[in-house]
């Protein structure tokens, strides 16, 4: 970690709790069908948080997200403040357009160097290139940079490629995959953002 100048984050499930957010996407994708809350958020669990295959698997038609139901981690202000003083932050995520808007709102732009977001850049997780944009617009090399997040196929997988060190927090479904083989092995397992200074420091 001696050579470290940049961390990248994820959003979901990384710097914001998606748990409600989850919910109020559940209800409205089943209302007015057979199945329960209870079954889709079984299947949910069982397939790590792929709401699309869920979906498909049950008949139904995703309902939207609603960025505006996330919640800020507690540990998230703290976390990103502390690192700022040593290190530059950015983000990596899969967004709907906005996504500096809300980072501002919930109090977490003041922290962040650099956002490097889906809507904006028209190219997704897990596709090498919008990591690749992202250090360019850095200035970084791989070896100078860390991505914490918390999906295996969209954060851990492509930073391994390109040669990233790697944090997977394990929170939200995303949480429960099993890593299969070294590719989707990630450096480093955090449970929450507080365990990622026993890593950096």
């Amino acid at each position: 970690m001696n050579n470290i100048k940049w961390i990248f984050f994820d959003i979901g499930s990384t710097l914001v709790d998606e748990s409600i957010a989850y919910q109020n996407r559940i209800k409205k994708t089943i209302a007015g069908s057979n199945v329960t809350y209870n079954e889709y958020m079984d299947r949910l669990t069982q397939n790590a948080g792929d709401f699309k295959s869920v979906c498909a698997s049950l008949g139904l038609k995703s309902a939207s997200w609603n960025s505006d139901d996330e919640v800020i981690y507690l540990e998230a202000e703290d976390c990103l403040r502390a690192l700022n003083k040593r290190y530059k932050i950015g983000i990596i995520a899969n967004q709907n357009p906005g996504s500096r808007e809300r980072l501002e709102r919930i109090g977490l732009l003041k922290y962040i160097d650099l956002v490097i977001a889906s809507a904006e850049e028209g190219v997704a997780k897990p596709d090498l290139r919008i990591f690749q944009i992202a250090l360019e617009r850095a200035d970084c090399k791989p070896e100078e940079a860390v991505m914490v997040g918390d999906r295996i196929d969209n954060d851990i997988i492509p930073a391994n490629k390109i040669g990233i060190t790697t944090v997977w927090i394990r929170q939200g479904f995303g949480g429960l995959a099993k890593p299969k083989n070294a590719v989707e092995t990630p450096d480093y397992i955090i449970n929450n953002l507080n365990e990622l200074f026993e890593i950096i420091e």
